[in-house]
């Protein structure tokens, strides 16, 4: 009998309104980033979407 269990357990997530890096998906998902495969990872995610966010207000300015 195989057991089967919580979607993304071995993965870690960055929730944002802690600014905490939770190991398997602890908190709501509205709240969560990820998953990701490393502490390092996760912990990085915010300035991961900062980059892009920033990437894509230059992509607009470019447009106009």
């Amino acid at each position: 009998m195989s057991s089967v269990g919580t979607p993304g357990e071995g993965q870690y997530w960055y929730n944002v309104s802690t600014k905490t890096v939770e190991k398997g998906p602890q908190s709501d998902w509205s709240q969560l980033l990820g998953p990701y495969d490393t502490v390092a990872e996760a912990e990085a995610a915010m300035a991961k979407v900062q980059a892009r966010n920033e990437a894509w207000d230059e992509a607009e300015e470019d447009d106009q």
